[in-house]
């Protein structure tokens, strides 16, 4: 087995719990000052995860859920209008330090960071939307830390295509078995298993009853010391959180 030269960390959803209450709260204010009457509330929210990007999220919305909404004529500028609102939006509640990293994500981010393991960052969210959490949580400098943040549209397929993750790998000239990825989703998860990368899962409200049966490790967080991790799937041994160990355990099975 090839020995572990980094971790991809897929944002919304595994270091923070950003769906919820960052990136719902965003878009409906960016509804309110569009002077659009949409309301996604929790459960509707769940079911628009489904699909990811943000843009694709509101035609997903239109096609499913409203499809009584007259579309504009120049509809896909309008999707983007309303998506580049959304993501100031939430870069103001980010700004605010409304939404903190999970449990567990800065002490594993040290812990590689002192071992000398290369970062990545591999999402479909935009790499606004990246900046704003990693600046408010880890500090200005920690855009540094991560050698690729692969974002948005930079490739034209996103999740559960796993083509975000090929880019990350090959942006840092390895190959998968040199890798680890952490998702939260079923999208994520066929993702990071199709780019051929071993996976550890921490699920969240949204994702808790998603099929994991391809993860390496399923977890209800990282955790830590004082705030032990549930195990749902997978060998941890007597470990209560999720360490820089037992990652290199998880990659080495």
């Amino acid at each position: 087995m090839a020995k572990l030269e980094a971790l991809i960390f897929d944002v919304d959803g595994t270091l923070a719990d950003t769906e919820r209450d960052g990136h719902r709260v965003a878009f409906n204010m960016a509804f309110k000052q569009a002077g659009l009457d949409w309301d996604w509330d929790e459960a509707l929210y769940g079911e628009l995860l489904a699909v990811t990007g943000g843009k694709e999220r509101i035609k997903y919305y239109l096609d499913k859920f409203n499809t009584r909404f007259s579309k504009p004529t120049n509809f896909d500028d309008f999707v983007k209008g309303l998506h580049a609102s959304k993501t100031l939006f939430y870069t103001q509640l980010m700004a605010e330090g409304r939404i903190p990293l999970r449990a567990g994500v800065e002490r594993l981010i040290n812990e590689a960071r002192s071992e000398g393991l290369r970062l990545a960052i591999a999402t479909t969210t935009t790499p606004e939307n990246v900046t704003a959490l990693l600046t408010n949580t880890l500090g200005a400098d920690s855009l540094g830390w991560f050698e690729v943040i692969a974002a948005g549209d930079i490739v034209p397929a996103k999740k559960p295509a796993p083509d975000i993750f090929i880019w990350a790998l090959a942006q840092m000239n390895l190959k998968p078995e040199q890798a680890i990825a952490f998702e939260d989703s079923r999208n994520g998860i066929l993702s990071s298993k199709a780019a051929g990368l071993k996976t550890i899962i921490t699920i969240n409200g949204y994702t808790a009853n998603d099929d994991f049966s391809q993860a390496d490790l399923v977890l209800d967080k990282m955790g830590e010391w004082n705030d032990i991790f549930s195990v749902l799937a997978g060998e941890v041994g007597n470990r209560t959180y999720l360490d820089l160990n037992l990652v290199k355990q998880i990659h080495q099975f």
